[in-house]
């Protein structure tokens, strides 16, 4: 399951990657105009309803899936547009937001198809996946933004990323432990709690 979340997530961020990565590379990109921005936003729209009609035709849990797929890839694109437009480390942290609360919903909602403690790994671990891209935006956005005093709050973003991607990892480490009994479960917690430091 593990595979199958992080393929998603990486699918998911790819295609805004390298915008972001060149717009935080040249943060003195030209922004898009005002008829482009509008523009974006029409032709978004217009996809998702096109999107959202092509998931009529199924059923159950592939449906909220497909629905889900469309809402991501709606919020995404406004919040590309908007990046472009604003052209600020703020909005492009909004814009890689967007993105990793997509692909959050949509891999939470293909977890449905699952039940018992490998449903409720799933879930851990799609949540680790999104508190890791909401971690590495900020980083970002705080080492992009030219009004900073600079070092002292990069490495105070840093350090607060680095504890909730723990946290994160933790959270979904002491939730495999679920799955064992007896002194297999306490083994596996008590080395989950050495690894992420956890008293």
């Amino acid at each position: 399951m593990s595979k199958l979340l992080t393929t998603l997530f990486i699918a998911a961020g790819l295609g805004f990657t390298g915008a972001a990565t060149a717009q935080m590379a040249s943060p003195t990109t030209t922004p898009a105009s005002k008829v482009a921005y509008d523009g974006a936003v029409k032709n978004a729209d217009a996809q998702y309803k096109t999107d959202k009609d092509s998931c009529s035709s199924l059923a159950g849990n592939t449906k909220d899936i497909c629905v889900e797929e469309a809402k991501a890839k709606l919020k995404s694109a406004k919040a590309d547009a908007e990046a472009s437009y604003k052209n600020t480390p703020k909005a492009r942290e909004d814009a890689r937001i967007a993105h990793a609360e997509g692909a959050y919903n949509v891999a939470k909602e293909k977890c449905d198809d699952l039940a018992g403690n490998p449903k409720d790994v799933c879930v851990k671990e799609a949540k680790a996946g999104l508190v890791k891209a909401l971690a590495n935006a900020k980083v970002d956005r705080v080492s992009a933004d030219a009004g900073n005093d600079s070092t002292m709050k990069q490495a105070d973003a840093r350090k607060e990323a680095s504890e909730d991607k723990r946290d994160a990892d933790y959270k979904v480490a002491i939730e495999k432990c679920d799955a064992l009994a007896g002194a297999a479960k306490d083994a596996c917690v008590h080395s989950a709690k050495s690894r992420f430091g956890k008293s």
